[in-house]
Order: C-alpha cells, then sequence, then structure tokens
C-alpha cells in the first residue's frame, strides 16, 4: 500500500481500495461490507467472537450481524466519515478468521439502501422524520447510529428544465420518493439487469455507470448507484 493508503486518518479511494486486494470485501456507499457463509449458528457466534476480540485490540469497532446462515460485516472510519487503512487492516484480519472457520466470502447481491425525499426545503421535513424514524437529523437528511432504518435524505426535485429530468415524461415530477440502491463496482450491471428482466424499464443511463435510474411498471423511479466514477 502507498503512503496515503497507509495514513490511518486518510480517506481512501475506491482504486486504493480495490488495489488493496481485500477480495472478500466491496466498497457500498461509503463503508466496506463483507457477507460470509457459515452454514450454521455455532461458527457466526465463533466468527463474531474473533472478530470481536480483534475490533477491541484494534479500537476500531465494526457493525456486525449475526443470522442463522451468515455473518455480514460493515467496516468505516466514523472520525472521517469514510474507508481508511484501518478498514483495511480490520477487513483482512475477519477474512482470515473466516478462512480458518471455514466460512465462504459470498459478495453477490451486497446492497444499501437509502430512501430519498425530492423537496425543496429539507430542513423544514428533517424534525419529522427524524422523529418518525427514530433517527437524528444530520447534515442533508436523517441518520439512525442504531442502523434499525436505513439513511433517508433530501435532494432538489428535477424539473423539465433540470439535465436530471431532460429524459423524463412530465407526469414523472409528480414523484417524490425514490430509492437509491447502493451496490458494489462489480454489481451495478448484474442488478440492472435483473431489473429489466423483472419487468423494470432503464430510464437513463446518461450517468452509467455512477448510477441508472430505472423505473418499475407504474413509473415509480429509483437508481442503482455505484462508487465508480465519483471523484
Amino acid at each position: 500500500m502507498s503512503d496515503t493508503t497507509s495514513d490511518p486518518k486518510a480517506r481512501l479511494t475506491h482504486d486504493q481500495i480495490l488495489d488493496a486486494g481485500i477480495d472478500d470485501w466491496r466498497k457500498v456507499l461509503n463503508r466496506l461490507r463483507a457477507r460470509f457463509r457459515t452454514g450454521d449458528f455455532a461458527t457466526g457466534v465463533a466468527l463474531v467472537d474473533r472478530i470481536g476480540a480483534a475490533a477491541d485490540e484494534a479500537d476500531h469497532h465494526p457493525d456486525v450481524s449475526l443470522t442463522y446462515p451468515e455473518v455480514i460485516v460493515t467496516l468505516s472510519s466514523h472520525d472521517v466519515g469514510g474507508i481508511t487503512s484501518r478498514d483495511i487492516d480490520l477487513a483482512r484480519r475477519i477474512s482470515g478468521f473466516a478462512a480458518e472457520l471455514g466460512a465462504e466470502a459470498d459478495t453477490s447481491g451486497l446492497t444499501e439502501l437509502e430512501p430519498g425525499v425530492d423537496t425543496t426545503d429539507g430542513s423544514r421535513l428533517s424534525p419529522f422524520y427524524a422523529a418518525l424514524l427514530g433517527g437524528e437529523e444530520s447534515r442533508g437528511g436523517i441518520a439512525d447510529p442504531s442502523a434499525q432504518v436505513p439513511g433517508l435524505w433530501f435532494q432538489e426535485p428535477p424539473g423539465p428544465d433540470d439535465e436530471r429530468g431532460a429524459d423524463l415524461p412530465a407526469q414523472e415530477f409528480d414523484q417524490r420518493w425514490h430509492f437509491d440502491v447502493w451496490v458494489p463496482h462489480d454489481e451495478g450491471e448484474r442488478r440492472l439487469q435483473a431489473v429489466l428482466d423483472a419487468g423494470g424499464t432503464l430510464v437513463s443511463d446518461a450517468e452509467a455507470p455512477s448510477f441508472w435510474v430505472v423505473a418499475d411498471a407504474d413509473g415509480n423511479r429509483s437508481c442503482i448507484c455505484t462508487p465508480l466514477e465519483r471523484g
């Protein structure tokens, strides 16, 4: 790793994360995520125990989800709002624990859902949604520190003269809610094809591979988002 990526306070770019060679992990939104197929609960508990001990040793703690067949681990450096070498180092250790226990990494289907609301005044709506969702107001939206509900963000709605709405029928400017579905860099086109095979339509690929705008049979739009070409 370069000097930049070894700085524990430096946010890593997506290319730097790929260069780190942590094949079990993918960047999803602003976090690293991995899924380990344990096959049974006892193996999952053993993996979580090892993750916990390593996290305490490093003083760097991931979010861990344990269910009967799998363990999902999410890493980020909250103090810098992104991914750092601390996350890369812990990710490598966790992958080693999983391999020792026979838990297979599976990057397929890794996803993070981020609902968005089109509004010209997010600050006016923010207190309501913080109360409704049990979260906290944050810059541009709502966050839930306990991760029980996905983050919510507000954006200015596109209009007929906005380049974001150039390819959209006029009636679609009435939509207020949409889903941003974040997937890894190598999942975007597969997810798009699955949506199209399921009866969805492609509204716009003008910003691909950063994101594709898709719609269901009733015209409700969502975005399939990846970390690619985001500067």
